[in-house]
């Protein structure tokens, strides 16, 4: 038996490279504008915030540690063969070179460059910085055994210490008072709840279960083999980053909450953060903003790209993985300056669709054991799920469609038949019902996993 173990320094690194893969320009955003919104309630918020947008990926990191495959794909195969090309195919797809990928670089590109330039300017700028953006994110991502050095031990700490810097001044020149903070009309009440439904939205869960096969790859290429010590270092690995995650969440929030003192409340996260690194710092607060975001961005996509390509080539193995790095930096380039309000819009309900199917497949990965992995127990989870994730998926839809009477019809049904639907949950419930349907159809069977 294989006993080695990884060193302090190299499970810190792994943790680092996690942290770096997951914290991208929306993980800045989104803690900011929720301390703006929350205002004096921002504490019982963030926790809620905390709880949704670090727990479920946590959970994640957990679950394809302990599932001793490589991935998602192979998780997936627990229902069935055809679903797991699936609902792979469409989370990688939607992550990837179709929504996530794409808003990456137009993120970037609008923080550092278009508020410097005119909006004619910015239709020769923008395809010029798309191009430099994933000619640079795929030159790193070509060699994935490159990738913990790379984000890991370079890129994760030059964002960190980017971030101190505008940190340490709100901090130590507050713009104001967190007590005193004027609270937004939805965070009067039940601000936790609140603030953990934003945190669902973060959609980070999905980003988990794709940078999963990273993490285990590059823990399998340090030396650990056996499949339970893999295990204790992915969740080892894991906690660093979930820790580093939540700390820098909760910061951030708290900044959000101190710059009501001086700024009203902002359109989205990316407008305050630029308005308080200009406070402190002036004009050379929007270059290391400018900095924070496009390392931030570039980091996640170097592990998007991986991601998506070594699973794609698991998959189809007779397409190489820098076949499928390359088709994946092509598209995305291409959807950032085509068409990407059109790509956002049919992607949210594509996301609402997979978001619960995704985080029932993490839950049911961490308790396999108790049902001998039975893909009875699994399908019928999956299967309920998929019913409620199909409703929320309509509500999500374009208005073009949401509006018409087959939509508004399905909507209204699951409004009052769907517990929790209105707020977004609607998928509990079903998952539920349908885990201890499938349960009882395991046991009725004999009690032992159980193939179709």
């Amino acid at each position: 038996m294989n006993n080695h173990k990884l060193t302090i320094k190299e499970t810190i690194f792994i943790g680092s490279m996690l942290f770096g893969l997951f914290f991208g320009a929306g993980n800045l955003i989104f803690p900011i504008h929720l301390g703006q919104i929350a205002g004096a309630n921002m504490w019982p918020a963030t926790i809620g915030f905390l709880i949704a947008a670090i727990g479920f990926p946590f959970l994640a990191i957990i679950a394809i540690g302990v599932s001793k495959t490589n991935g998602t794909f192979e998780i997936a195969t627990r229902v069935n063969k055809i679903y797991a090309y699936l609902f792979t195919i469409a989370l990688f797809l939607v992550i990837g070179p179709f929504f996530a990928l794409p808003r990456l670089a137009t993120t970037s590109y609008e923080i550092a460059f278009s508020p410097f330039i005119t909006s004619s300017t910015g239709k020769v700028v923008l395809p010029i910085f798309s191009i430099l953006f994933f000619v640079v994110a795929w030159f790193f991502a070509r060699r994935p055994s490159k990738i913990l050095d790379y984000v890991g031990k370079f890129l994760t700490p030059v964002f960190l210490v980017l971030l101190a810097i505008v940190v340490v001044l709100a901090l130590i020149h507050p713009l104001g008072s967190v007590s005193h903070a004027p609270v937004s009309a939805d965070y009067h009440h039940s601000a936790t709840l609140k603030g953990f439904i934003e945190g669902y939205n973060t959609l980070d869960a999905l980003s988990a279960l794709a940078f999963g096969v990273i993490i285990v790859a590059t823990i399998k290429k340090l030396g650990i083999k056996e499949p339970s010590g893999i295990t204790k270092e992915t969740v080892k690995s894991g906690t660093i980053s979930i820790v580093g995650m939540a700390v820098i969440y909760a910061l951030l929030a708290l900044m959000g909450a101190m710059s009501l003192g001086h700024f009203k409340v902002s359109e989205n996260g990316g407008i305050a953060l630029a308005q308080i690194a200009q406070y402190y710092l002036g004009d050379y607060g929007i270059i290391i903003l400018s900095l924070i975001i496009i390392v931030a961005c570039l980091k996640t996509t170097i592990g998007l790209i991986t991601a998506f390509a070594e699973t794609f080539n698991k998959m189809f193995p007779k397409v190489s993985y820098l076949q499928f790095a390359t088709a994946a930096s092509l598209l995305a380039c291409i959807f950032a300056n085509v068409g990407l309000t059109k790509i956002i819009m049919y992607s949210t309900p594509v996301l609402m669709f997979i978001y619960p199917l995704a985080i029932t497949l993490i839950l049911l990965t961490l308790v396999s054991s108790w049902f001998h992995h039975s893909p009875i127990v699994y399908r019928f989870t999956t299967y309920f799920t998929m019913i409620a994730a199909f409703f929320d998926g309509v509500k999500a839809s374009p208005e073009s469609f949401a509006n018409t009477g087959f939509a508004q019809s399905l909507i209204h049904f699951a409004e009052h038949y769907i517990p929790f639907f209105t707020i977004g949950m609607g998928w509990i419930v079903p998952a539920v019902v349908g885990f201890i349907i499938g349960l009882i159809v395991y046991k009725l069977r004999g009690g032992k996993r159980a193939h179709a």
